[in-house]
């Protein structure tokens, strides 16, 4: 039997709690890992409440919170190739095992070897934030000395946006509250105060000829506020907000495969999408690490060790 954390319906923080369940049997094409760092994500507490169907594996409750993990392989299926039991792997947890636990279990086609020279903690933040980074930009396709807004830099998907940019020689500038300022600005970013000023206005004047791209990870009124600020609505792409196609942008094409995650750790290792980690949680400690990513007053990303 190993700890866990999950929910046992669907709702709000209320609903969470610890419990314990024996090692999953991982399918004939998952692995088994006993996981060391879980990265913390917003689409945790979306899962949690409800609102994003189809990535819980028809698995009953109680369910297990997380969608992004490193560890250890203790056990592989039949039909696994390319991974061996005692790799340091990293991966997605799309058929529902959830990693705010002990152990779980992850796709062989999601999971890919962590390689020599990078941290554990590091690689469980690529998953989710390291490749969603390489999608939206991959999606853009801007070349050298572009412009590229990112509307909403602060978060641990928006600095990998900016960093991964900033490295392609994009000129970017990112808006967030005040707290955000100082990662977006390390990471490469020109940064627009949206609790201090106009946010179309002060963007406008920077690139006043309009962006090249936008990336749009906050949606709602704010992506309708800065849409318009793209020289072709076509270039805005949006990571959370599905209605953006109805501004002319486009929504991310997401690709989760090992080959992107080897892509990602490669770009890790040399300093194009090293993650900024501000918080670092036990498994104990883990109701608190997601009200901090829940409620939005993080900066960068939250990470649970686990072992």
């Amino acid at each position: 039997m190993g700890q866990a954390w999950g929910f046992g319906r669907y709702g709000g923080p209320e609903v969470q709690e610890f419990f314990d369940r024996p090692d999953p049997v991982p399918g004939r094409s998952e692995v088994l890992i006993r996981v060391e760092v879980t990265g913390v994500n917003p689409l945790d507490h979306l899962l949690r409440s409800g609102l994003v169907d189809g990535l819980d594996g028809g698995r009953p409750f109680p369910r297990v919170l997380g969608m992004e993990a490193a560890g250890t392989v203790l056990a592989r299926g039949e039909d696994v190739s390319g991974l061996e039991v005692g790799d340091a792997v990293f991966g997605f947890a799309l058929t529902g095992g959830g990693t705010y636990a002990e152990t779980t279990v992850l796709s062989a086609s999601n999971t890919a070897r962590i390689p020599e020279g990078l941290s554990t903690a590091v690689a469980a933040t690529l998953p989710v934030a390291g490749t969603t980074a390489v999608d939206v930009l991959d999606q853009l396709g801007l070349p050298a000395g572009a412009s590229v807004l990112v509307n909403g830099v602060g978060g641990g998907v928006g600095l990998a946006v900016a960093r991964l940019a900033a490295g392609r020689e994009l000129r970017v500038i990112g808006t967030g509250s005040t707290a955000k300022r100082e990662h977006a600005e390390a990471v490469g970013a020109r940064f627009v105060d949206y609790t201090a000023e106009d946010v179309a206005a002060a963007a406008r004047e920077l690139v006043p000829e309009g962006f090249d791209g936008i990336v749009d990870l906050v949606g709602g009124a704010s992506l309708r506020t800065v849409a318009p600020l793209a020289q072709d609505p076509r270039n805005v792409v949006a990571v959370g907000d599905m209605s953006v196609p109805e501004l002319g942008g486009r929504f991310v094409e997401r690709r989760v495969d090992r080959e992107n995650l080897e892509r990602s750790a490669r770009l890790a290792l040399d300093g194009l999408l090293e993650p900024v980690i501000t918080a670092v949680h036990p498994l104990s400690d883990a109701p608190a690490a997601l009200a901090t990513v829940e409620n939005g007053h993080t900066s960068g990303k939250v990470v649970i060790k686990v072992a």
